[in-house]
């Protein structure tokens, strides 16, 4: 999802919350900023339920689950709130949650031209600052390809890249996959290109 900053002044977290309660669409809240959520494409709606229905037979067996794009994680010790593409958990508090989640395991976006800067950048930051993630995913939606940041030791995050014809692999929790079955189904061609054919 696309986060687009508003004109709103800073607020709370508690009248964020208050606030988006009652809204139509949903909003992220950054250090009392609000950012609204535009919608994806369909390849990147495609994209993260490829990966939501390979993962939720895995992490039932391990006492885990996954969540999509409507699920919100909380970082409360810099009141933050995020919308992302698709969520791990194995935390037991975050299992019995109606609200948040706040101990993520595997945080995944996937990337449009208009968001790819700010995922990779400021979110990769703000992501980096739960405790408990191991692994951030980046999937392109234009091309296949597909990046995981995952926690080393102390402030060290390792980064690998993967593409066509290869696995990926997420070692928090012991999951591989090919990256084909991230992009079943996903057409790369625009309606442009297939209109001049």
């Amino acid at each position: 999802m696309i986060a687009q900053p508003q004109d709103y002044q800073k607020i709370s977290p508690e009248e964020y919350l208050e606030w988006e309660a009652k809204q139509e669409f949903r909003h992220e809240y950054v250090d009392g900023e609000i950012l609204a959520m535009t919608g994806g494409t369909i390849p990147h709606t495609k994209i993260y339920l490829n990966l939501y229905t390979a993962l939720r037979p895995h992490l039932s067996k391990r006492g885990c689950e996954a969540y999509v794009s409507d699920v919100k994680v909380q970082d409360s010790k810099n009141n933050r709130y995020f919308y992302p593409d698709l969520v791990v958990t194995c935390n037991t508090e975050d299992l019995k949650s109606r609200d948040f989640i706040k101990h993520p395991t595997v945080i995944v976006e996937v990337l449009s031209p208009s968001t790819q800067k700010y995922d990779r950048g400021d979110k990769l930051k703000y992501y980096r600052q739960f405790p408990s993630l191991q692994e951030y995913v980046l999937v392109d939606s234009e091309s296949i390809s597909v990046e995981i940041y995952q926690r080393g030791e102390g402030k060290i995050w390792n980064y690998c890249g993967y593409t066509e014809g290869e696995s990926i692999t997420l070692e928090s929790i012991e999951f591989t996959s090919a990256i084909e079955v991230l992009y079943e189904g996903v057409n790369f061609e625009t309606s442009e290109n297939t209109e001049q054919a």
